[in-house]
């Protein structure tokens, strides 16, 4: 049993890597988009402000996942396996067609699947975080896009009387510090979340560490109440990893194709969304970046004119958000019960 739950704290920082490698869209599409970085040297940037989050985040996104959402009463290795299967699936399959979905909602929804699979609904606990996250599905695009539109008509409002020229050149140096702290909300949050799962896991099984001397002995975690130092280490090492690979194809849906971005409104719709990410994470949140810095992008497309919005895309971007819980849900209860046998 401890080899195999050695291999599930594995798969969780597989996971984690292609959460970067899915999400690195979220932090580098509008700077590619502008063209004020180049694909290469964006994802290394944005890398770099992923890693940087584990030395001045908290944890509280990270102790939700690991004890908010699901009964710890039912929680075994089966379950937190089948729940990071059905994430990844998923966010393979949206990578693979171009689509930014959330890498947040799958692994919450393939968690609350495999828990439903085992125990029903009654091994979710149906309280303050999932009324939070469902919420924030709804609420956080919405954010992002009243903070990309304020800040877009407030420079407006500010260089109204400016030369376009000088503008450009002046937001596209200040597009390289919205990027940065957009890349380092993201790490924040959403390595968190990958941090929550492995403790929640070690938290399970702690029995099966008690006894245990040597390196083995760092497995061991007595209750959810804090994160060891290498969990934190391996996540955001994990996730700038990924970013590191990028999503070619969801840069290009993120950057190009909602809307034409200039640095200006690249700067604002980073900023806009890193603002509603940072202040998610501070309350303990596990929101969607990639839901923001969506809404953001709209919301700063906006300020130009309703029909810059390829509103049909958009469209279809809503469609995959509304179906990522479910839909890694169904693939970790699937996986849960594949593995059934093993765990009798």
């Amino acid at each position: 049993m401890v080899t195999f739950i050695l291999a599930i704290v594995v798969l969780a920082f597989v996971f984690d890597f292609i959460n970067g490698f899915h999400d690195s869209a979220n932090s580098i599409a509008t700077i590619v988009g502008t063209r004020v970085l180049s694909p290469a040297a964006a994802v290394v940037w944005a890398a770099t402000f992923n890693f940087a989050a584990a030395f001045f985040g908290g944890t509280a996104v990270a102790k939700a996942v690991s004890s908010g959402f699901v009964d710890q009463a039912i929680v075994d290795p089966f379950v937190i396996c089948a729940g990071l299967v059905g994430a990844t699936v998923w966010n393979l399959i949206t990578w693979y067609y171009g689509i930014p979905s959330s890498s947040s909602h799958a692994l919450i929804g393939g968690y609350a699947g495999a828990a439903i699979a085992k125990a029903g609904f009654g091994g979710l606990l149906w309280g303050t975080k999932w009324m939070q996250t469902l919420s924030a599905i709804v609420l956080s695009p919405m954010m992002g896009m009243l903070f990309g539109f304020l800040l877009m008509y407030l420079v407006f409002t500010i260089f109204r009387r400016a030369v376009p020229s000088r503008i450009d050149k002046f937001f596209r140096r200040g597009q390289l510090l919205s990027s940065a702290l957009l890349s380092f909300a993201h790490g924040q949050n959403d390595a968190q979340k990958t941090m929550g799962i492995i403790v929640g896991l070690l938290v399970a099984t702690k029995a099966h560490f008690a006894d245990q001397a040597g390196w083995l002995s760092f497995f061991y975690l007595e209750n959810a109440d804090s994160v060891p130092y290498w969990v934190e280490i391996g996540a955001y090492s994990a996730i700038a990893l990924g970013t590191l690979f990028g999503g070619w194809r969801i840069v290009h849906t993120m950057g190009s194709r909602i809307t034409r971005l200039r640095p200006v409104g690249g700067f604002c719709a980073e900023t806009g969304g890193a603002i509603v990410i940072l202040l998610a994470s501070r309350l303990g949140i596990p929101v969607s970046t990639t839901h923001t810095i969506t809404g953001s992008i709209v919301g700063t497309g906006a300020t130009t004119r309703l029909s810059a919005i390829r509103w049909g895309l958009a469209g279809r971007i809503v469609w995959a958000w509304v179906i990522t819980i479910p839909a890694s849900a169904a693939v970790a209860a699937l996986t849960l019960l594949a593995l059934s046998p093993f765990s009798r």
